[in-house]
C-alpha cells in the first residue's frame, strides 16, 4: 500500500482526521504483543522440556500454546496495521473495523477448539485411556498460571460511550485465553478426582463442560463482531438521542442510519424534511458533544420541492 494522502477534511466529518480507533489502542496494542512473547516463551520451554524429557503431555501442551500464539499474533498485527493505515484515505471511514475482522476470526477459531474438545473429550468418556495423573496436574497447574498472568495483561478497559462491545479485538485475545483458564482450571478438578477418588470419567467430563463453556463465548464473541462488520444499528440509546436533538416542530426525522466505525466510534446518516432556512451546519451544531459520535452526514429536504 501507498503511503496516506493529507487533504482538507470533508465538510460531512464530524472528525477531520478520520482516525477511528480506540481511546487505549496503544494500550491493547502492545499489552496483546506481550502475551504473545509470554504465550511464545511457554511454548519454547514446553517443547524443548518434551523433547528432553521424551513427555508427549508437555509437547502436546506446547502445540497447544501455539494456538494462542497464533491468536494473540493475528489480534497484535490488526492493532498495527490499523495504526498504520489510519489515515489512507482509500478506507472511506477509517481502519477501526480492522480489530472487528480480526476478532471474528479468532472467535471462530475459539469455536472450532470447542469443537475439537468435545470430540476427544466424548470419545475418551466412551473408550478411556490410562492418564498419567500427577504429571498432568502439574502441566494444566503451569498452564493455569500463564493463562490467568496474561488474561490479566489483557483485561479490557472501561466501554466507551454508546458502545457495550467496546474493544472486540481484544475482547476475543481474553476470550481465548480465559476460556482455557477455565478449560485449565475444571481440567485440573477432573485430573484430582480421577487421581485421588479413582472416577476416572471425570477428567473428559470435565472437558466436556469446558467445551459447552468455549463454545458459548466463542458463539457471543461471534455474533457481536458480525453484528458490527454487517453495520447493525449498535445503539438504539444514541440513535434516539440523535433524533430528539434534531427533529421539533418545524424538523421532521425523514431517514436515519447509524453504525460503528471502531470501538467509541459511531456515524450517522440522517436526512430532515423542514421549510425553514436553517443551514445543515446548525444541525450539525445540535450534535456537538454527544459522545460516541464521530461522523455526520445531514442532508435537507424542502417539503415544497419533494
Amino acid at each position: 500500500m501507498t503511503a496516506p494522502l493529507d487533504i482538507e477534511p470533508p465538510i460531512d466529518a464530524f472528525r477531520g482526521d478520520r482516525v477511528y480507533l480506540g481511546a487505549d489502542h496503544a494500550r491493547n496494542e502492545r499489552r496483546t504483543w506481550i502475551v504473545a512473547g509470554v504465550c511464545l516463551v511457554s511454548l519454547l520451554v514446553q517443547m524443548i522440556g518434551g523433547l528432553v524429557f521424551h513427555s508427549m503431555a508437555l509437547v502436546a501442551g506446547g502445540l497447544h500454546m501455539g494456538a494462542h500464539v497464533a491468536a494473540m499474533v493475528v489480534a497484535a498485527a490488526a492493532y498495527g496495521v490499523a495504526r498504520a493505515y489510519a489515515k489512507d484515505q482509500r478506507f472511506a471511514f477509517g481502519t477501526g473495523k480492522i480489530g472487528y475482522v480480526a476478532g471474528f476470526a479468532n472467535a471462530v477459531v475459539l469455536g472450532v477448539t470447542a469443537l475439537l474438545i468435545a470430540a476427544e473429550s466424548v470419545q475418551r468418556l466412551i473408550t478411556p485411556e490410562p492418564v498419567a495423573y500427577r504429571g498432568a496436574i502439574l502441566l494444566a497447574g503451569v498452564g493455569l498460571v500463564i493463562n490467568l498472568v496474561c488474561v490479566a495483561l489483557l483485561k479490557p478497559q472501561a466501554v466507551h460511550a454508546h458502545d457495550h462491545d467496546g474493544d472486540l479485538n481484544l475482547s476475543a485475545a481474553h476470550l481465548h485465553l480465559s476460556a482455557d483458564a477455565v478449560v485449565s482450571a475444571l481440567t485440573i478438578g477432573g485430573l484430582a478426582a480421577g487421581s485421588y477418588l479413582g472416577w476416572t470419567w471425570a477428567d473428559p467430563l470435565a472437558a466436556l463442560a469446558g467445551a459447552g463453556l468455549v463454545g458459548h463465548f466463542a458463539w457471543r464473541l461471534i455474533t457481536r463482531a458480525g453484528a458490527v462488520l454487517l453495520d447493525m444499528n449498535p445503539s438504539a440509546e444514541l440513535t434516539e438521542e440523535i433524533r430528539g436533538r434534531l427533529q421539533d416542530a418545524d424538523t421532521r426525522v425523514l431517514d436515519l442510519h447509524l453504525w460503528r466505525l471502531g470501538p467509541g466510534h459511531h456515524a450517522a446518516v440522517v436526512v430532515l424534511q423542514t421549510d425553514k432556512s436553517t443551514p445543515a451546519g446548525a444541525y450539525h451544531a445540535r450534535l456537538n458533544g454527544l459522545l460516541g459520535l464521530s461522523h455526520v452526514t445531514i442532508e435537507l429536504r424542502d417539503p415544497r420541492t419533494a
